[in-house]
């Protein structure tokens, strides 16, 4: 089994994708083998770096979907690298190490809380316990793989010294990547930069990666995603479509989009082939029966979609005063829709696709009325509503 080397791992921020695994998790979104495979197909597409598959242990059935993942997706020297979730313990890190055996870049993942109410209350060890725990684990680990990342779940809430001591014992027993989750979507961005910043500061220079994994419950997953890359991530875990628990996880979509748009900002973008993103979602979409809503970032129906005649306007002139993206990067396209909010410039230009006829003066005027009247009874005039009223109006000054 290898590693996965890049070429230079600071040029660029890594993604991490945990559909398959933390986006599997959110409540009626378990797939079958053939969804997991079908989405996994999609994210290899997208390029990737990492697809967490699953978690092994939950199930027999989990480790045969990872199993074929690898053997699917994982295994030739293009491949991503597949990694399973493991808790900090022997068997839960070899039923992981199992899962993985076909895949050519394997990553083991393992992980132990380190707040203190995670400690009181759900583990009931102490802070010794814990280190313990951790140093015996990822040596485990790294016995059965080259590639280990530590997690230190609830990071965020953690005492910060003691989340240090954790940090340094996964480091000193082979972790090469480091995740700092806010578990619970607790913080704000500037207080997850600062946390960032003092991991980074401390272990980066170590030339370990420092991982961003955030959720969404208070709103604000993506930004403090992005504000972790602004403070030293290089590595973000994400979620097509932001599924995840309870409120889900870092949208893949719009962090990617964010850094590509904004890299003079952020000063990093992904190796992520972005034209892929409307298809992955749709695949995510149709394996889980969860619809995308249609005012969702980048993938939404009404991305790239204009009604109002102010801002069809300035979207025929042009494409850069409404549309900061070019749709066809993320595969989508630009639709001008009529609606009642609509104006005439994009009724000519409509009309004219769908005709031929340039449409300009007192017959324009008058098919705009019919146009408004009809508009204020139904959402949306399609190309066939518009051909009814032009073969109206033609009958009617006859």
């Amino acid at each position: 089994m290898d590693v996965l080397q890049p070429a230079d791992v600071s040029e660029y921020v890594r993604v991490f994708d945990t559909t398959l695994r933390d986006g599997e998790q959110a409540p009626g979104c378990s797939m079958s083998v053939s969804s997991k495979i079908e989405v996994a197909t999609q994210l290899r597409q997208l390029n990737v770096d990492v697809i967490e598959a699953g978690f092994p242990s939950a199930s027999t059935g989990e480790v045969e979907s990872i199993n074929a993942i690898c053997v699917e997706v994982g295994n030739d020297a293009d491949s991503p690298s597949i990694c399973g979730l493991a808790r900090a313990n022997i068997r839960d890190i070899d039923i992981c190490a199992e899962a993985l055996k076909n895949a050519k870049y394997p990553r083991i993942h393992t992980f132990i809380a380190t707040s203190d109410i995670h400690l009181a209350y759900k583990l009931r060890m102490t802070k010794l316990e814990v280190l313990k725990t951790v140093a015996k684990s990822v040596t485990h680990a790294k016995s059965l793989c080259d590639d280990v990342e530590f997690s230190a779940e609830d990071a965020s809430r953690s005492d910060l010294n003691f989340l240090y001591d954790v940090l340094s014992v996964a480091v000193g027993c082979g972790a090469t990547t480091l995740n700092i989750p806010d578990t619970v979507g607790y913080v704000t961005p500037s207080e997850y930069a600062a946390l960032i910043a003092r991991v980074t500061a401390e272990f980066g220079q170590k030339g370990i990666i420092i991982s961003a994994h955030c959720h969404d419950d208070l709103g604000m997953a993506v930004a403090n995603t992005l504000a972790a890359v602004k403070a030293g991530a290089r590595q973000v875990e994400c979620t097509i479509n932001g599924l995840g628990e309870r409120a889900g996880n870092a949208s893949l979509e719009e962090v990617v989009m964010a850094l590509e748009t904004r890299k003079q900002y952020f000063g990093y973008s992904t190796r992520i082939k972005t034209q892929h993103l409307v298809g992955a979602s749709q695949a995510v979409s149709r394996a889980t029966g969860v619809e995308v809503p249609c005012n969702k970032a980048i993938v939404g129906a009404n991305a790239f979609a204009h009604e109002a005649g102010i801002h069809q306007d300035g979207m025929l002139k042009n494409r850069e005063t409404y549309e900061i993206m070019q749709p066809h990067l993320v595969g989508a396209t630009t639709e001008l829709v009529l609606g009642k909010h609509s104006g005439k410039h994009a009724l000519a230009e409509r009309i004219k696709r769908i005709s031929g006829r340039n449409l300009g003066g007192e017959e324009l005027e008058q098919l705009f009325k019919q146009f408004k009247l009809l508009a204020d009874n139904q959402r949306i005039i399609n190309d066939a509503d518009l051909e009814q009223l032009i073969m109206t109006q033609a009958v009617t000054t006859i």
